[in-house]
């Protein structure tokens, strides 16, 4: 039995309990003590294991979903003053919006509900919670894709940069790229986040490093799903005297996933950046 499925194991333990008695303190408890926290990476088997759980748990007993969404939403608000980043609690807001992803997968009519409270967590100041947004898009996307790209359409049009960050990192996932409306949609959601950064004046907050720093892989991602149409689009972007953006590409052209399979067309777009 891997670590995982000991996870699954204890968290369906827990999970039976609390929808028993009502009282999650057990699971939250192992939650906490397992989490890895303080330190470099949470307990990411753990976390998955929990959302897992609790989508197989919601899946099969309505009355149940309903009272899961509840906890999970509740994790999900443990605020930053109470749970700041590294601290072991932090890891409960994770789990929290990696369920509201996992539940939300389960049917169009939850993944409305499920992305407004991922785009709350988008803009939580806490860089794992951010991650776990990504994370919950790519549960949503895994099992709903056509409403939730198209819920997704609004965040890159009129969100904020922490929210196009969630949008590009969710959506950049090689294991869902390889499905030709996804390559599509994620490629058209950077061409439209990187018109938002060429017109933008705002340039120096944090949220707007995060997502600079997010493209600089995500967008080879998508561009390696689709090289044809992706390269061609670099190669225009390379064009632009506008440094954000000329970063952006150049860090792309750096990653393996583009270095590996493209050289030659890599060294070429390199040299119109040089």
């Amino acid at each position: 039995m891997t670590r995982k499925e000991t996870y699954m194991r204890e968290v369906a333990r827990l999970l039976s309990g609390f929808l028993t008695s009502g009282s999650a303190g057990d699971l939250l408890t192992c939650l906490v003590a397992g989490s890895n926290l303080p330190g470099p990476r949470a307990n990411l088997e753990l976390a998955a294991a929990f959302s897992e759980t609790v989508r197989k748990f919601a899946a099969a007993d309505a009355d149940d979903r309903h009272i899961l969404w509840d906890l999970c939403v509740e994790l999900a608000c443990v605020s930053p003053e109470d749970a700041p980043t590294d601290d072991p609690h932090e890891f409960l807001a994770f789990c929290g919006v990696r369920g509201i992803g996992a539940i939300g997968s389960l049917s169009p009519a939850c993944v409305g509900p499920a992305l407004t409270h991922l785009a709350e967590a988008s803009v939580d100041p806490r860089w794992r919670i951010r991650e776990a947004v990504a994370m919950g898009i790519q549960d949503l996307l895994s099992r709903q894709r056509n409403a939730t790209v198209t819920e997704l359409e609004g965040w890159v049009e009129g969100g904020s940069w922490f929210t196009m960050r969630a949008a590009a990192a969710g959506i950049a996932e090689p294991d869902l790229l390889g499905e030709p409306e996804i390559a599509d949609a994620a490629l058209r959601f950077h061409r439209k986040i990187l018109i938002r950064i060429y017109t933008a004046n705002e340039r120096q907050s944090e949220a707007f490093k995060a997502l600079r720093t997010a493209l600089g892989y995500t967008l080879g991602l998508a561009v390696a799903a689709l090289p044809g149409i992706g390269f061609e689009y670099l190669r225009q972007l390379a064009t632009l005297d506008d440094q954000d953006i000329r970063w952006i590409v150049r860090e792309n052209l750096r990653k393996n996933q583009l270095q590996k399979q493209y050289p030659e067309t890599v060294q070429h777009i390199q040299a119109q950046l040089s």
